[in-house]
C-alpha cells in the first residue's frame, strides 16, 4: 500500500482545483457563444406560448389568429411584424450601445452585460430583418421575386426608393453585426468606425418604415416611430455632453 508525500497531495488537489476552475469558466464561454442561436429560439418559444395562452383563454383570439396564421394574409401580417420586431430590437441595440458608458448601466445591470445585451439585440434585429425580406416570397399581392427582395431598387413596383433603402440598411446592419466578432483584428477605432455606421442604418430603416410601411398611418406606428427617433437623439446628446465633460476634465 503506498501513500502520497504531502506534497504530492497538495499539488494533485491544487490541480483538481484548477481543472474544477476550468470547468466552471468553460460553462460560460460555452453559454455565450451559444447565445446567438438560444435567444432566438427562446423568442420563438415565448411567442408560441403567448399565442397558446391567449388562443385558450379568448376564443375570439383563436379566431383572429387562426385567420392570420392559416389565412390568405399570413406572409403579409408576419411580414409587417416581423418588420417592427426588427426596426424595435434595432432601436433597442442602439440604445444599449449608446448607455454603455453611463454611470446607471455601469452600476446596474454592469457593463459587460450591456454590451452583451447590444449586441444580442443587434443579432436578433437581423434574423427578423431577414425573415421581414424572405416572407414577402410568400405574399402575393406584389409579387417579389428573389432577386427583387435581394437586390437594392430592383422592383419598381411598389416604392422603389423607399424600398431600396431598406435594403441598403439591412446589408450595413449584417456589416455592423459582424464587426463584434472581428474586433480584434481591426482594432477598437476601427470597430467604433465602424459602429458609426449603426446611425445611418436607424435613419434608413425609418425613412424606410415611414414611406413603406403600410401602417404609417396609424398613430401608434406613427408614435413609434417619433418616440424611438426623438429617444436615440437624445441619447446621442447625453453621449455627446459626457464625453465632453470628461474631455474638458482631463485637459
Amino acid at each position: 500500500m503506498s501513500a502520497h508525500p504531502p506534497r504530492d497531495t497538495k499539488r494533485i488537489a491544487s490541480s483538481s482545483i484548477q481543472r474544477q476552475r476550468s470547468a466552471d469558466d468553460d460553462l460560460p464561454s460555452a453559454l455565450s457563444a451559444a447565445m446567438p442561436v438560444l435567444m432566438p429560439l427562446l423568442a420563438l418559444v415565448l411567442m408560441l406560448g403567448s399565442a397558446l395562452v391567449l388562443s385558450a383563454m379568448f376564443p375570439d383570439v383563436r379566431a383572429s389568429l387562426n385567420t392570420a396564421l392559416l389565412g390568405q394574409k399570413a406572409f403579409w401580417y408576419l411580414t409587417r411584424a416581423s418588420a417592427f420586431v426588427s426596426y424595435g430590437l434595432l432601436w433597442w441595440s442602439m440604445a444599449l450601445g449608446l448607455t454603455i458608458t453611463n454611470r446607471m448601466a455601469r452600476a446596474w445591470p454592469g457593463g459587460p452585460t450591456v454590451s452583451d445585451l447590444h449586441e444580442y439585440a443587434s443579432i436578433l434585429g437581423l434574423i427578423f430583418g431577414a425573415i421581414h425580406a424572405l416572407s414577402l416570397l410568400g405574399d402575393h399581392y406584389i409579387g417579389y421575386s428573389l432577386t427583387q427582395i435581394l437586390v437594392p431598387f430592383a422592383s419598381t413596383d411598389y416604392q422603389p426608393l423607399w424600398v431600396g433603402l431598406g435594403q441598403i440598411s439591412f446589408y450595413l446592419m449584417i456589416s455592423v453585426t459582424l464587426s463584434f466578432y472581428v474586433r480584434r483584428l481591426i482594432g477598437g477605432r476601427a470597430w467604433r468606425t465602424v459602429h458609426y455606421v449603426s446611425f445611418g442604418i436607424f435613419a434608413l430603416a425609418l425613412a424606410h418604415g415611414i414611406w413603406s410601411g403600410s401602417d404609417s398611418g396609424t398613430a401608434w406606428a406613427q408614435w413609434a416611430y417619433a418616440a424611438s427617433g426623438l429617444s436615440l437623439v437624445a441619447l446621442t446628446f447625453y453621449r455627446i455632453q459626457v464625453r465632453r465633460r470628461l474631455a474638458e476634465l482631463a485637459w
